[in-house]
């Protein structure tokens, strides 16, 4: 049985159902979803059956799509309803999104025409970027006495500062918004569950683990603390892939999510006033309106996501330089991607198509923009079609006139793993590039290009679908050593400068490829029968030494194999040896305090061993992970600047910790 062939089931539904089956059922509960996979399914309209046997059968009513009560889900056995069987579906099920919060009343500064919200929740997906500042998080995990002494505040009682003169003690300012007891509690119980699936690692982390976690989420999301809800269904969604053996899920991407979930939670109790919004984050994605805009367009790049659904990105800039995109994205998977390409884009009352936009230009009026850039849709916004520009005039000539070392660091602020989500700021990067040839590497093959100061910078298919032009297009480029372009790319943070590449300049000069959309020719290169050139070996980076990857693989070791495996290490002191005289003493000391926190257990006067301590060993996890993150972006940072010097992308990691001694 294929889990997407399943209708999604709200986290508050598969909790529930957990949580009502003895004790002995629970035991059997991961038995029950392996086994159920293998059972065939049909679908009938809002209706989804499953065969448990040649007798019994499993429905899921999901009207709306969406299994949103625990009476929808039904089951033909004769211990129903306190089977096993309802329990094991709604685990098998994907997990829906999270519903839009009650809504707050608007304050004074966001009530009135000046503001507007889109209607379509943010979609908590495993693929989503989730992003948590480094410093806020050190900030965190410190006792709370440390972080009034940094703040200058005293938490102990006692009168206030004298007010302003002209100012009654009436009139003096209000102090800063802190968390409720409600948030504050829903954060812990996230944390605690978080905790735990670090203990136990994924193959421990079952389906009594996961609804743990569901029914934290959903608390957290009826406290408004949307972001930590997200991180944990999240969680959760790669949870499922991993032990599913998933060829997509990736332990990397369950190490971020982990870490923004606890992170996120750790802050809750210690953030106030802006800091505190930050981190509770928000569902509905707001648009402000931005007046009129002169478009030009860029190019279109298809979107295919894990979880099915499909579509276009058009990404078009301003006079002044801004990034702005149109979007189409639905389920629909790659098939839907290549055919919304040519349908109309809905902005106003435009008939450009995608493909048509991502060359020529707009003029809109009335527009509204969320703060990522997404142009809105609403019955106010007029748009029509307009000349668009060459990549080599005015105004798009000058993105590419920003030192790529510059574009670098902008990205990583934009990417960067646990930044708080501002939504502002964009990954793509625009180059001047020589190509050099194919180079082999052990994921694969990727093309090798010069850029500007003779920094070799690596070029990967943004999409390996064969249905898309990404692959053929790079392999064709290959075969075209020597040839000189303009690039669109999306920063891949790595220790050597790394892009996938999205668009480029056509070969013979005359106009612009969409890598994922429109498919090159032998005859549009320079000399068409050429065979794909290999480049020779290019000189590390600046961070392809550092040996910041012992302290990496430790904190990704956890997340399979849980706290114990990390606590047979036995002695760490050879590694820790080498990361010092690679320059990184934050690092060794974050090691020995993990591998020490992970091996430690107590025992009583009976000499039986008491419970591990999971909060401490969850934290000096949280630490290394983050500190980790921080000291990777420095290293790729430095990778674009050739003169090795790290530009500040992490907010508050000092850059000359982050880079390794030579």
């Amino acid at each position: 049985m294929n889990a997407d062939r399943l209708p999604p089931v709200a986290p508050e539904v598969t909790a529930t159902l957990v949580e009502g089956l003895s004790p002995r059922l629970r035991k059997r509960l991961d038995a029950a979803v392996t086994k159920l996979a293998a059972r065939p399914v049909h679908r009938d309209g809002d209706t989804t059956t499953i065969e448990v046997d040649d007798e019994t059968e499993l429905r899921l009513h999901a009207p709306g799509g969406v299994v949103a009560q625990v009476e929808a889900i039904t089951c033909g056995c004769l211990l129903a309803p306190a089977c096993v069987h309802r329990a094991a579906a709604a685990c098998s099920a994907p997990t829906a999104d999270l519903a839009p919060e009650p809504a707050e009343q608007p304050t004074p500064e966001a009530a009135g025409p000046a503001s507007a919200t889109d209607p379509a929740p943010v979609a908590a997906s495993a693929s989503a970027t989730h992003r948590t500042s480094v410093g806020a998080s050190a900030t965190a995990m410190v006792p709370a006495s440390a972080t009034h002494r940094a703040s200058g505040t005293d938490p102990a009682p006692g009168p206030g500062p004298a007010p302003a003169p002209g100012l009654t003690p009436d009139a003096a300012p209000a102090p800063p918004e802190t968390a409720t007891p409600d948030q504050r509690a829903a954060a812990d119980a996230l944390w605690t569950a978080g905790a735990a699936v670090l203990e136990a690692g994924v193959d421990g982390a079952g389906a009594v683990a996961q609804s743990v976690l569901l029914r934290a989420a959903h608390t957290a999301r009826l406290r408004h603390l949307p972001r930590a809800a997200g991180a944990a269904l999240s969680v959760v969604t790669l949870l499922r892939a991993a032990r599913a053996g998933d060829p997509s899920y990736r332990t990397a991407e369950l190490v971020t999510a982990l870490a923004e979930l606890l992170g996120t939670a750790r802050r809750v109790a210690t953030a106030s006033g802006t800091e505190l919004a930050a981190v509770r984050g928000r569902v509905r994605r707001p648009y402000s309106p931005d007046g009129s805009l002169r478009l030009y367009g860029l190019f279109t790049e298809p979107v295919v996501t894990d979880s099915g659904h499909g579509g276009v990105r058009t990404w078009v800039a301003g006079a002044d330089g801004r990034l702005f995109t149109v979007g189409d994205v639905a389920p629909g998977g790659v098939g839907r991607a290549l055919g919304v390409a040519d349908r109309a884009v809905r902005l106003g009352d435009s008939a450009l198509t995608h493909r048509e936009l991502g060359r020529a230009g707009l003029a809109v009026s009335g527009a509204t923009v969320s703060p990522d850039g997404r142009l809105g849709a609403g019955k106010s916004v007029k748009a029509v079609t307009a000349r668009g520009a060459a990549w080599t005039e005015p105004p798009l000539a000058a993105l590419w006139e920003t030192p790529p070392a510059e574009q670098a660091a902008r990205a990583l602020r934009s990417t960067s793993r646990y930044a708080d989500p501002d939504g502002t700021g964009s990954d793509l990067l625009f180059l001047d590039v020589e190509l050099l040839g194919a180079v082999r590497e052990p994921g694969g093959t990727c093309l090798l290009a010069l850029g500007e100061g003779g920094v070799p910078v690596r070029l990967t298919a943004a999409d390996d679908d064969p249905a898309l032009a990404h692959r053929d297009n790079l392999a064709l480029l290959a075969a075209a050593p020597g040839t000189r372009l303009r690039i669109i790319g999306r920063l891949i943070p790595a220790a050597h400068p790394r892009l996938t590449l999205l668009a480029c300049s056509h070969p013979t000069g005359e106009g612009t490829i969409d890598l994922g959309l429109d498919r090159l020719r032998r005859a549009d290169l320079p000399d068409p029968a050429a065979p794909a050139h290999f480049a020779p070996p290019q000189p590390a980076g600046p961070g392809a030494q550092s040996p910041l990857y012992l302290l990496e693989r430790r904190v990704e070791q956890t997340v399979p194999a849980g706290r114990a495996a990390l606590g047979m290490l036995g002695d760490v002191t050879a590694e820790t040896r080498r990361i010092r005289r690679g320059g990184l003493p934050t690092a060794a000391g974050l090691l020995t305090a993990l591998c020490a926190s992970a091996a430690q257990r107590e025992r009583d006067h009976f000499g039986r061993l008491l419970p591990a301590d999971t909060d401490g060993f969850a934290a000096y996890w949280l630490a290394a992970a983050r500190y980790s993150a921080a000291v990777s972006e420095s290293l790729c940072s430095a990778a674009w600047n050739p003169t090795g010097e790290v530009q500040g992308v992490s907010g508050g990691q000092p850059a000359a910790a982050a880079r390794p001694a030579v």
